[in-house]
């Protein structure tokens, strides 16, 4: 299960970039984060969101023990 969020926050040592950096290993699945919430609204944006998970679902393989990705 991969999590998708917009969640950016590094603050504290619950933050979630804190858990990553801690407990991601390379058999671990990408969290993807949102870019800019704000943009959803637009069509094309929500497009080319939609395009890069697709990639990613497609290739996660590759994409093991990266930690976060930012779409698009």
């Amino acid at each position: 299960m991969m999590i998708l969020t917009a969640n950016r926050n590094m603050k504290g040592k619950d933050s979630l970039e804190q858990v990553i950096r801690e407990e991601n290993t390379m058999a671990s699945l990408p969290v993807v984060t949102i870019g800019d919430l704000e943009r959803l609204d637009e069509f094309d944006y929500r497009e080319r969101c939609v395009d890069r998970m697709i990639e990613i679902v497609l290739d996660i393989e590759n994409y093991k023990g990266v930690g976060r990705l930012f779409i698009p």
